[in-house]
């Protein structure tokens, strides 16, 4: 009779107990995000580590150049049910697959790396708040990948607003107080809505003009970075960035946007110590060319059309050079090209200390840099978007959803967890 009474009382435990063991064998698994050619959407997939990392803070595995640059995090049903509704590839691993990918990618054979993120970034864009003819591939891209970001522009910078974030990116924007040499749009609504705005900006905060407004804007930026910030910058945000700052206490714009002519021996007094990337270049002072300085690579000096405009990124070693390894991680090696108004950086002008990530060879340029400056990081990238060849002012805006395994777009999203990394001291 006793047996008989138990019999019932084992059936009433036994799913319990399978699901236990269940439960016990999910928690001892992994999710492994491949970001090889057998994802179905790269770019979410750096929204979902994004999204981990902010909302759980756990750690995960970046494993350089291990199919891709994968992503490997604990097994969470809410990270795997996350992933379906958001179209991401992921496979369910144990852990001691696990356990043998890590040995694989820590033997000194191979060029691969795991690296810890641990932290997700407090994400700014200085944007302007009045609306632009043309858009931007580091808001596209952070939006379709559901990744949150601050729109900061000149007011909350010249208010200290910028040590409330990890990583800022600068919007296309024209830092040496021109409006984009885009005087021939000058009777164009949202071109006088940009100057009436700038304009009150620079009156607000007691500058005589836009110019001088912008420059105080862009050394508060590289006072950011000095104290250990992370900068992005696509487009001409890159390299006015530089003119702005090596041409401080020089007048290099004309009449039309500061009220005095351009000093005529203004390239003799540019002080390159200032610049973040670039030393030697030269300001175009004609007020109607739409071009800056000789940095941007031209395209009678390219040589290129759309069908073999290519550029390649570098391979570093993984374990000696683990930042450039990071911000170089890609299903592909070799990259579409896209023009911008700052295209690609000529190498000559390249300051000796800056890494060129990626380059054309043949052309002699550099589409993607990075370095160190003071405790912080900066990392610029040429052209305006990358799925668009020549994108001209007032198109419609990009559509992700044609392109979610874009290789151009990967390399913006790897500079947006590259500061939730665990970083070891770069060697060479």
């Amino acid at each position: 009779m006793k047996v008989e009474r138990i019999k019932p009382v084992i059936r009433l435990y036994i799913p319990l107990v399978i699901f236990l063991i269940g439960s016990l064998n999910a928690m001892a698994n992994r999710l492994l995000i491949p970001m090889d050619e057998s994802q179905k959407n790269h770019l979410k997939a750096y929204g979902i580590s994004f999204w981990i990392l902010k909302n759980y803070e756990m750690e995960m595995d970046w494993l350089l150049n291990y199919r891709g640059g994968s992503f490997m995090v604990a097994y969470n049903q809410q990270f795997a049910s996350e992933m379906t509704v958001r179209g991401v590839s992921f496979e369910v691993i144990s852990e001691a697959q696990a356990g043998q990918i890590l040995n694989q990618i820590s033997s000194p054979d191979v060029n691969m790396d795991a690296v810890k993120l641990q932290k997700a970034p407090r994400i700014a864009v200085y944007s302007p708040k009045s609306k632009l003819p043309w858009d931007d591939a580091v808001t596209l891209v952070l939006t379709y990948a559901e990744i949150p970001y601050d729109v900061v522009y000149d007011d909350e910078v010249l208010n200290n607003k910028l040590p409330e974030y990890d990583w800022l990116h600068l919007h296309h924007e024209d830092f040496t107080g021109q409006f984009g040499k885009f005087f021939q749009y000058k009777d164009y609504p949202w071109y006088r809505e940009q100057k009436k705005e700038a304009e009150e900006t620079a009156t607000k905060f007691q500058f005589n003009n836009v110019p001088q407004m912008k420059l105080a804007v862009a050394k508060k930026i590289a006072e950011f970075v000095t104290g250990g910030g992370y900068m992005f910058a696509m487009c001409n945000a890159t390299d006015t960035f530089d003119i702005a700052l090596a041409a401080d206490g020089v007048d290099i714009v004309d009449a039309m946007y500061d009220g005095t002519p351009a000093d005529p021996s203004a390239n003799t007094k540019l002080n390159y110590n200032n610049s973040f990337a670039f030393q030697d270049f030269k300001t175009i002072p004609y007020p109607y060319e739409i071009e800056f300085s000789d940095i941007d690579n031209q395209p009678d000096e390219r040589g290129m059309i759309e069908s073999n405009d290519f550029f390649s990124l570098f391979q570093f070693s993984a374990k000696w050079d683990p930042v450039p390894s990071m911000l170089t991680q890609n299903h592909q090696t070799i990259i579409k090209g896209f023009l911008g108004q700052t295209t690609a950086f000529k190498n000559r002008l390249i300051k000796p200390e800056v890494i060129i990530l990626a380059e054309n060879k043949n052309a002699k340029e550099a589409r993607y840099i990075h370095s160190t400056h003071g405790k912080g990081f900066f990392t610029f990238y040429g052209g305006h978007d990358p799925e668009d060849y020549q994108h001209r002012v007032g198109e419609e805006p990009t559509d992700l959803n044609l392109h979610p395994n874009s290789a151009g777009y990967r390399l913006i999203l790897n500079n947006i967890l590259f500061p939730a990394a665990k970083k070891k001291k770069l060697k060479t």
